[in-house]
């Protein structure tokens, strides 16, 4: 499951306020009230309900979200860029002191009824002071809501090796992706691009290992993005991974080969993963042999497709073997 999959939708403080409070109404429906003492217990009865419904859907908001502390460095830098880590923790951490604050409010409150003459107007004080508390905390439970709708559309990246394809769009790289993982890979919405992320799965001796495609942030100049795509890229610094990319020299694909090793350069320069070169369409008459290409290869007939895995895999081994827990401690300068 992925990971900001188990949020539910976040109530604004309307919604949460009616449902405790009629939700408390409709506890006493129906109840005989025929005497002082159950007149005191029916109305106490009444804002510990309220008050309850309103601590548990607070603390069910702050539980769902997960600990930013164990997120995997691929989702915490993703989750920083969209949402912003600090302003969620802030957020959060107000929806959990209202929490806390309406258990000692009604507590405090239950206390006062049961010195009181006439409970109702303590019971309904008291219900105010709820709706006050819950109030002041209208701002932080939207932003909640939008992080969530946000942070569900993250592509559902697990925490294992990877193989990044990236090229210019058109030169293959779906049809890599779909070649090797042996079925119609899985296509997630991904909230930086207009097209989803292709995220495919196969195994080798029993490891499991990932192809992502990612349309929309490999495959195009980064003089062409926004700040945010911008970003977005650094994340994949953080994955298990490492880079193919895909040239096509037939040019077919619509971009000119020295385009097309122009993308090439810049991202050699942004990624300090390691990176394979490899040239599709092998079968066409129009293909020519390129000296950056370490492969040459066909998606359609798959020539070339399993020394190329055979390749990727060693990589990947030789990258782990390198540096089994470095992480990159300089930002790709894009």
């Amino acid at each position: 499951m992925m990971i900001f999959e188990k949020i539910r939708t976040v109530p604004t403080s309307d919604e949460l306020i009616n449902k405790a409070f009629k939700r408390s109404a409709r506890a006493m429906a129906g109840k005989t009230i025929d005497s002082r003492e159950s007149r005191f217990r029916a109305n106490e009865s009444m804002l510990l309900t309220a008050a309850n419904i309103l601590t548990d859907n607070l603390a069910n908001i702050v539980r769902r979200f997960p600990s930013f502390e164990s997120l995997p460095r691929f989702y915490y830098e993703l989750t920083d860029i969209l949402v912003g880590v600090e302003k969620l923790k802030m957020s959060l951490a107000s929806v959990d002191w209202a929490s806390r604050k309406i258990h000692e409010v009604a507590r405090s409150y239950v206390g006062k009824i049961r010195a009181s003459e006439v409970p109702e107007p303590v019971r309904k004080e008291a219900f105010g002071r709820l709706a006050s508390i819950i109030k002041s905390i209208s701002k932080d439970l939207l932003f909640l809501n939008e992080a969530r709708n946000i942070l569900r559309k993250l592509p559902d990246v697990q925490d294992e090796s990877t193989i990044v394809v990236a090229g210019y769009p058109n030169v293959g790289k779906s049809s890599f992706v779909s070649k090797i993982t042996g079925a119609s890979p899985e296509v997630a919405p991904y909230p930086f691009t207009t097209k989803g992320v292709t995220i495919g799965h196969f195994t080798r001796d029993g490891v499991r290992y990932q192809v992502m495609d990612t349309p929309g942030l490999l495959d195009r100049p980064m003089s062409e993005r926004n700040d945010i795509e911008r970003q977005a890229i650094t994340a994949i610094r953080y994955l298990d991974a490492v880079v193919m990319f895909i040239i096509d020299p037939s040019e077919s694909c619509g971009y000119a080969i020295e385009e097309q090793k122009r993308l090439l350069a810049e991202i050699r320069e942004n990624f300090k993963l390691p990176i394979l070169v490899v040239a599709n369409k092998a079968d066409r008459p129009e293909f020519q042999e390129l000296d950056e290409a370490e492969f040459n290869i066909s998606t359609v007939t798959g020539e070339g497709i399993t020394e190329v895995m055979d390749r990727l895999l060693e990589m990947i081994e030789e990258k782990r073997l390198s540096s089994p827990s470095e992480e990159p401690d300089t930002e790709p300068a894009i």
